[in-house]
């Protein structure tokens, strides 16, 4: 049964410890809408792959990885597939250690393990018990989250925008920037500036982020890669693999090993 949204938001905000685990299994295709927590929150789902957006910002995340998002930072998530879902919330005041921004995650084996140990934990634990101990050593391992590159900058600019949008829409579009300076009647130099200024990326880099992270629910769902490269507008599979595994240090199958 999944708790409704406003209920769980309660109980997570009112609540007077300082980290707690939780677990929520989703079906595939379910959104989480917009929302924000009072408490941090370490995103991480056991199985499955998630496509995580705030206002700036979209993250993939498949098995093993994360999302570290601060409290007040509005969230939503879309479920690629079935989800199992396994969050930590963290009280701000908890460790000064904590990032203060959102960003893609690793978890290792020992971060997974202890989070699965504690979903089962009462809300209120004497402090010398091993159910503290338990939660002290989670609070440590989120301090040293290695970060991941595994999110999209969105824009704001209404020209870079649309670019974006097409892409988005069809990401296989191998238009060139001059060919999008004619269309949108602005110089090449200031589409790239403007990328730059909103993005952080290039053009040409943004553009290879969205595709590499869209491959990657593609591939969460089982889609063969001859048919992903062909589609993302690759010029042979083992064009795509080359790319995908100098970017996220693995071929596409071994990611999800």
């Amino acid at each position: 049964m999944i708790k409704p949204l406003e209920k769980f938001l309660v109980e997570i905000d009112e609540g007077g410890w300082n980290v707690r685990s939780s677990a929520t299994d989703y079906p595939e295709n379910w959104f989480i809408p917009p929302h924000s927590h009072e408490k941090h929150q370490l995103i991480y789902a056991i199985e499955g792959v998630m496509v995580v957006h705030s206002a700036q910002s979209q993250w993939t995340v498949p098995p093993s990885r994360g999302i570290w998002m601060p409290s007040g930072e509005v969230h939503s998530i879309r479920c690629v597939g079935p989800i199992k879902m396994r969050s930590v919330f963290v009280r701000p005041d908890a460790s000064l250690n904590l990032p203060a921004e959102t960003r893609a995650v690793s978890v290792s084996t020992l971060l997974s393990e202890l989070i699965k140990v504690s979903v089962d934990f009462p809300t209120t634990c004497e402090a010398d018990s091993r159910q503290a101990r338990v939660l002290r050593l989670i609070l440590d391992e989120l301090t040293i989250l290695p970060v991941l590159p595994l999110n999209l900058p969105q824009p704001v600019d209404r020209c870079i925008s649309v670019i974006c949008e097409a892409l988005h829409r069809d990401p296989g579009d191998g238009s060139t920037l001059a060919e999008w300076s004619v269309r949108l009647d602005l110089d090449e130099k200031t589409i790239q500036r403007r990328f730059r200024k909103e993005t952080g990326l290039t053009f040409g880099q943004w553009r290879q982020q969205a595709r590499l992270l869209l491959a990657l629910e593609r591939i969460a769902v089982g889609e063969k890669i001859i048919d992903i490269a062909g589609e993302l507008g690759y010029d042979s599979p083992s064009a795509f693999t080359t790319m995908f595994k100098k970017q996220f240090g693995k071929t596409p199958s071994d990611f999800f090993k």
